[in-house]
């Protein structure tokens, strides 16, 4: 009963990252405008590759995958965020906590195998042309998707449930805007160190597995591009890998100094400051990058707004 009591029925303080004052007001607000923006792009992108015909190839559903998993991710920190900022509350139940755990785990883990897919989807599409349509079939593409969906959420599970089999001592105080799993281990009156070797050994298997795989993709890419005789094939693929490489450089940097360090490494306004970065900059970047280097997003969208138009 008493372990009951202590998991239901007591809150959590989320610290946030911003006060009160003039300067960090216009920070929150600015930082809810990028929200607002990131909502927006990515629902357009899962939108426009759903409706447009066109773009129902491998390379755009996983694209979709990726904004879907973006918009989800925002959705799961940062109204809270908002809500805790402008209410004046800085409360969270345990309930809500391994919520917010589960789906920022299972999304950002899904989000690593899928980057991996993606590179392997370019590797296959540039450098074995003739076989693309067997070796990225719907059903193949379909299914590695489904197994990066899989993968993140077993992760999440993990977490959550973990969240629950520690007590909390304590203040119960956590020094971040939303309810991070290394955040919460800090507050634990268990020893911890086991099971921090345990997520640091899962996170070498989400993080450096899916970059080994991008990076063995992209080095044989670029040696199928050298290569290419012709200059407009060689300027479509460089533009189509680049626009990946730079998603990928931003997230997995982001993510490998978040978890590869051990916690007692770690430095709370540091966490804080790549948090938003990973989590609410980066899912505003991704559309923005496909979009405007890419062509047929942009006629697709140019397409659908020629429609509404038109229909007015």
């Amino acid at each position: 009963m008493a372990w009951e009591n202590q998991t239901f029925n007591s809150d959590f303080i989320l610290l946030g990252i911003f006060n009160h004052s003039p300067p960090h007001t216009f920070l929150f607000f600015l930082v809810l405008g990028i929200f607002l923006v990131a909502f927006m792009g990515n629902s357009v992108m899962v939108l426009l590759i759903y409706l447009d015909t066109q773009l129902h190839t491998p390379m755009y559903f996983l694209l979709s995958q990726l904004s879907l998993m973006d918009l989800m991710l925002i959705c799961t920190t940062v109204p809270k965020m908002a809500f805790n900022y402008l209410s004046g509350s800085k409360s969270i139940s345990m309930a809500g906590c391994v919520t917010q755990i589960f789906f920022y785990i299972s999304l950002s883990g899904s989000e690593c195998f899928l980057l991996a897919v993606m590179a392997y989807d370019r590797y296959i599409a540039i450098c074995h042309p003739l076989r693309y349509t067997n070796l990225m079939s719907p059903k193949i593409c379909g299914l590695m998707t489904a197994f990066s969906w899989i993968l993140g959420s077993t992760d999440g599970i993990i977490d959550a449930v973990a969240t629950f089999c520690f007590s909390y001592c304590g203040s119960r105080e956590i020094a971040h805007f939303f309810c991070e799993f290394p955040s919460l281990l800090i507050l634990s009156c268990n020893d911890t160190s086991i099971f921090e070797e345990v997520i640091f050994i899962c996170c070498i298997v989400m993080l450096v597995f899916p970059v080994a795989i991008i990076i063995t993709s992209y080095a044989r890419v670029i040696l199928a591009v050298i290569h290419m005789g012709s200059g407009e094939g060689r300027r479509k693929a460089f533009t189509t890998c680049s626009s990946h490489l730079m998603v990928v450089g931003m997230y997995y940097g982001a993510a490998l100094f978040m978890y590869i360090r051990p916690t007692s490494d770690r430095s709370p306004t540091q966490d804080k400051m790549v948090s938003v970065f990973y989590t609410i900059l980066t899912p505003m970047l991704n559309p923005l990058i496909y979009s405007l280097r890419n062509k047929e997003v942009t006629r697709a969208f140019m397409k659908i707004l020629g429609k509404g138009k038109s229909g007015e």
